[in-house]
């Protein structure tokens, strides 16, 4: 990879990281970039999510203020996130895109409706077998592909824990930063990564990931709820059309 194109992936790095903490669409973003430095599909996407990795080790050092005090539930949940990155990374290698492409964008859609209501302000079950149920299911999705599975782990998480916004979703970054780990050892042992584009992306996820947290953070209100399903539902719109109008 010559200098410009590593430049390149860089500055998409930088950009899809600071999305990711903020609104969870890294993916969107950085998945077509690669796509359009020459990466066929699979590579793309193998590529992609080690490189994520990057953009979890700097959300966690730029919400140290939020995830203050949540190292008990860290420990709790975590386990949790990464066997579901780990079996979506499975499911990756080893069965046809074409049924997670057809799920994804009503899984999307749905997350972004849950987000979009009003938090009810009481906690709701984060030592319940269903919150840890739905984490596991998400985070499937996010070790498979993951475009906008921030946004599905968030709603989950809203859903378990009360907490304001910026510290469910400083949790959103660490369970979704472990699945994504997980995934990125297989993928990084058994995937086709191209490494080339693999480490500029990466050092641009953690840049981002790191500045994430302090927007995120000054959003008032529950703006950040609501951002994050308006982009969902926007989102959930394009990959559905992609997926049926074949």
């Amino acid at each position: 990879m010559i200098f410009g194109e590593a430049l390149g992936l860089l500055a998409v790095g930088v950009v899809a990281g600071v999305v990711s903490t903020v609104v969870s669409l890294a993916s969107i973003i950085s998945y077509p970039a690669l796509l359009a430095f020459g990466l066929p599909p699979l590579a793309a996407n193998v590529t992609n999510t080690v490189a994520l990795v990057f953009t979890g080790v700097g959300a966690a050092a730029g919400s140290r203020p939020e995830l203050a005090g949540e190292g008990g539930r860290v420990l709790r949940l975590g386990p949790v996130a990464a066997l579901g990155g780990a079996s979506g990374a499975l499911l990756l290698l080893v069965t046809p895109a074409r049924t997670f492409e057809l799920i994804a964008p009503w899984l999307i859609a749905m997350a972004s409706l849950l987000l979009a209501r009003p938090p009810s302000g009481r906690v709701r079950g984060e030592h319940g077998i269903l919150g840890r149920v739905g984490l596991f299911t998400v985070t499937i999705y996010v070790g498979y592909f993951g475009a906008a599975g921030g946004i599905l782990v968030f709603a989950v998480l809203a859903a378990m824990l009360d907490h304001p916004a910026a510290k469910v979703n400083a949790m959103k970054n660490v369970m979704t930063g472990l699945a994504n780990a997980v995934a990125a050892l297989g993928f990084a042992i058994f995937g086709p990564v191209d490494w080339g584009a693999a480490l500029p992306l990466a050092a641009g996820f953690l840049l981002g990931g790191w500045v994430g947290p302090k927007i995120a953070r000054r959003m008032p209100g529950h703006s950040l709820r609501y951002l994050a399903a308006v982009c969902g539902l926007a989102v959930a719109l394009k990959l559905g059309w992609d997926s049926y109008a074949r």
